[in-house]
């Protein structure tokens, strides 16, 4: 069965159907995957982590369960962080508020390439990502429910690989050479426009400059705004002073009313 058929109107939202088109996202993050999973990187790269590989049941689970579409808004972060979506599955996946407020707990494997300095405990692991507990952290706090912020909104990861360098540094997608980089963004970008397809927000956040601009790129000629919001990571001395603020301030400017 075709992935469209198995979308089923549930109920509305902004006038518009809302369908349960969680297994157009799955299908799509499916080949993304497989797609990634063959791409070659060299020195300083060390590891390549692919958590729709090992970590595939939990973000298949995210998907089916968060996925239902139409949404306003789709948040968009960069690529899978250390003690996030690596450990999760999920985008900025902080452990504990994947496990206790999206209520996700699923057995997650191991890299085919594990680095020392940055083992993959699934959801046994003790390290918090700052970015993702801000993120959701403020989800929750607004929206009080899942469903009630999903009714709204989305989260992706643009890139789903995490690369780490020797040292056990990690190393973001604008940081590879040209010749390793170009592929990678050429299936991102087609599995982004692919997933706005399916989402219909009339509006993508970047959150940061990067995801901003491959927003622009890849959706360039689709009916949809791009915005972008401060990154929530701890690295931004801004992101420091006040996060929530900070993004709530920029998400009204681009008429989102919270």
């Amino acid at each position: 069965m075709e992935p469209d058929a198995l979308c089923r109107a549930a109920e509305t939202f902004d006038g518009r159907a809302m369908s349960d088109c969680g297994p157009a996202l799955v299908r799509i993050a499916r080949d993304l995957g497989v797609a990634v999973g063959r791409l070659q990187f060299a020195p300083p790269v060390d590891c390549v982590y692919n958590p729709l590989e090992y970590a595939w049941t939990p973000h298949a689970e995210y998907l089916r369960r968060y996925g239902s579409g139409p949404k306003e808004v789709v948040f968009l972060g960069m690529n899978p962080g250390p003690w996030g979506m690596v450990q999760t599955g999920v985008p900025f996946g902080e452990v504990n508020l994947v496990r206790e407020w999206l209520e996700i707990d699923e057995p997650v494997d191991r890299p085919r390439t594990e680095h020392p300095k940055r083992p993959v405990a699934g959801f046994a692991c003790g390290r918090s990502e700052v970015s993702g507990r801000r993120l959701w952290g403020w989800a929750r706090d607004r929206f009080g429910s899942p469903r009630r912020f999903f009714s709204r909104f989305f989260v992706a990861n643009y890139c789903p690989l995490a690369f780490l360098e020797a040292s056990g540094r990690n190393r973001t997608p604008d940081r590879l050479p040209t010749a390793e980089r170009q592929p990678l963004l050429d299936l991102c970008d087609a599995a982004l426009a692919e997933s706005i397809a399916v989402l219909e927000p009339r509006l993508v956040v970047g959150l940061g400059s990067f995801a901003t601009r491959r927003a622009s790129a890849a959706l360039d000629g689709l009916e949809v705004e791009i915005g972008t919001v401060l990154h929530p990571s701890p690295a931004s001395p801004a992101a420091n002073r006040g996060w929530v603020e900070q993004a709530e301030s920029q998400l009204g400017a681009l008429g989102v009313d919270l």
